[in-house]
């Protein structure tokens, strides 16, 4: 399933969230906080946001550089420049296939119908409607 903004979600498990506290309190603190909160699995709501994050390394941030320079200017470049670069590219591109194998954390925000808002949550937790 591909989550995407706008999109509408169902809570596919029960979750049960950090101390809740009454707003300029710290809720670590000893005797601080109100309880607990949870929400059960099936409540609905709405995608409002979507985050990948796939951390990279030098040397995809230097493919991926590279890669795009000649893509736009491979064609006007010099025969050894260009053969120079390709040989760069070419050098890298384990790295970025390791890149593109290793698992994307995805996190999504989500507003439930019941005015919560989820932030930061991983994607796996929702099943789209």
């Amino acid at each position: 399933m591909t989550l995407e903004e706008g999109l509408r979600v169902r809570l596919a498990a029960d979750l049960r969230l950090g101390r809740v506290a009454p707003a300029g309190e710290d809720p670590a603190e000893e005797g601080a906080g109100a309880g607990f909160l949870a929400l059960a699995a099936g409540v609905e709501g709405t995608v409002e946001r979507v985050d990948e994050d796939r951390p990279q390394s030098q040397e995809v941030r230097e493919y991926e550089r590279l890669k795009s320079l000649l893509d736009d200017f491979g064609h006007q470049m010099p025969p050894g420049s260009r053969r120079q670069l390709e040989q760069q590219v070419g050098s890298l591109e384990p790295a970025w296939t390791a890149h593109r194998e290793r698992m994307l954390r995805l996190t999504v925000r989500v507003r439930f119908d019941n005015g919560f808002v989820l932030d930061d949550a991983p994607g796996d937790l929702f099943t789209a409607l």
